[in-house]
């Protein structure tokens, strides 16, 4: 019974990471817990409605680093809206100047994600819900961050 209050306690001090999957449409939001073990889908929002979100987010929640997916192509190079992106990108970094902002590659996540709603048992109008996949997709990235940390290579 201790230990668990003292890893609850440990637990509330700890800094979540925010991870968010960039669209012209669409924007997937995804979080770990605050041990920074597990991510976990949050909300899919419009462009619009997505840095309003996550500064409220910020002000109820600690977050200690925002990951945002940078499409590339199979040989590297940028691919999708890259100058809606760097605005986004900006605007982020702008917002939250104490927070580390981190950019990943997406490369497959789209993929990633709908292949693990197959698995997961989603049904075909579940699959086709891009708001879903949008969420999905900012759990792979938030997820290959977090791997990619254990390893040193962030």
């Amino acid at each position: 019974m201790v230990f668990w209050h003292l890893c609850k306690s440990f637990a509330l001090d700890m800094a979540r990471v925010l991870s968010v999957d960039f669209g012209t449409k669409r924007i997937g939001i995804a979080v770990t817990d605050p041990l920074q073990m597990i991510a976990n889908p949050l909300k899919t929002l419009t462009n619009d409605e997505a840095l309003p979100f996550i500064k409220s987010y910020v002000q109820k929640e600690k977050v200690e680093t925002i990951v945002i997916g940078e499409p590339k192509h199979l040989d590297g190079t940028s691919s999708g809206p890259q100058e809606s992106l760097m605005n986004f990108v900006r605007a982020v970094e702008k917002a939250f100047p104490t927070i580390k902002v981190v950019r990943v590659d997406e490369r497959f996540t789209s993929k990633l994600a709908f292949n693990a709603l197959i698995e997961g048992g989603a049904s075909k109008k579940q699959r086709q819900d891009k708001s879903l996949l949008d969420t999905m997709s900012a759990v792979i990235i938030l997820q290959s961050y977090l791997e990619q940390k254990a390893f040193g290579n962030v």
